[in-house]
């Protein structure tokens, strides 16, 4: 027996040595990558301003968004390749996971180390370019066709959460736990988190290409407007959440090892 808060006790309910799981870190990973490419880009169009244009490049910490991006993509790639190649959440019944979260976290991952490198590299020249936004988003144009792909792909991954009733968490698990009656409501939850996020990534190359004709656009365009905004949104709640899932997972190791 337990509360909503503490979740219901079943003392081997899963053998958790042969299901090791980490979608917490990632999780509170990716909100902060999100989050980070919106800061990255609102620094990026502050230096592009016509008003102390110069002054506001030399303060552009390119070296920081690199440590950054750097971390972050460091994080979800190692715990992105290893679920995508050992499927370790297959051995507790829930060998879908492991493409939900492995493989769209892995390509999240290898993306930041992308951005890192470049940042680390190539920080003198942007800072020296009058537009450094413009010149940004002229680098990542090409890439921005597999981000529109990994787009589609979550579109996938929220149609396929609603139709199989996916991401509901058992009784044994704190706070979620409380709606295990109830599939549909953590099943839609993820699912619109994970469009959004679709979203935002298939809108990405239609931003990168209005700043890229227009100046404006990165003020008021509405493909730019969209991806800040389904990446910020998306953001806060996967770290909200994934912080909140540090409680909730924790409960539900004790509840069941």
């Amino acid at each position: 027996m337990g509360s909503a808060l503490t979740g219901e006790q079943s003392p081997g309910m899963i053998d958790w040595a042969a299901m090791p799981t980490y979608n917490t870190i990632m999780s509170v990973a990716v909100g902060a990558g999100l989050l980070a490419v919106v800061l990255l880009f609102m620094d990026l169009r502050k230096a592009s301003g016509v008003d102390e244009a110069s002054e506001r490049r030399r303060q552009l910490s390119t070296d920081g968004w690199a440590i950054a991006f750097g971390v972050l993509g460091l994080l979800l790639t190692a715990t992105g390749l290893h679920m995508t190649l050992t499927w370790p959440l297959a051995a507790g019944g829930f060998a879908f996971d492991n493409i939900i979260f492995g493989e769209t976290s892995l390509a999240f991952g290898v993306l930041m180390l992308g951005a890192a490198v470049y940042l680390w590299k190539r920080g003198a020249e942007i800072k020296a370019d009058p537009t450094p936004l413009k010149l940004a988003a002229r680098t990542v144009r090409p890439l921005s066709i597999f981000i529109a792909a990994l787009g589609l792909a979550l579109f996938a991954i929220a149609i396929a959460g609603v139709t199989y009733q996916l991401f509901a968490a058992p009784p044994q698990e704190p706070i979620s736990g409380a709606f295990a009656d109830y599939p549909m409501i953590e099943a839609t939850f993820m699912s619109v988190l994970f469009a959004l996020v679709g979203v935002g990534a298939l809108v990405f190359p239609f931003a990168a290409n209005s700043v890229l004709r227009t100046p404006a656009a990165a003020k008021s365009g509405g493909a730019v407007k969209t991806v800040g905004i389904m990446f910020t949104v998306t953001g806060v709640v996967f770290v909200l959440f994934g912080a909140m899932n540090y409680f909730t997972h924790i409960g539900l190791v004790v509840n069941t090892m």
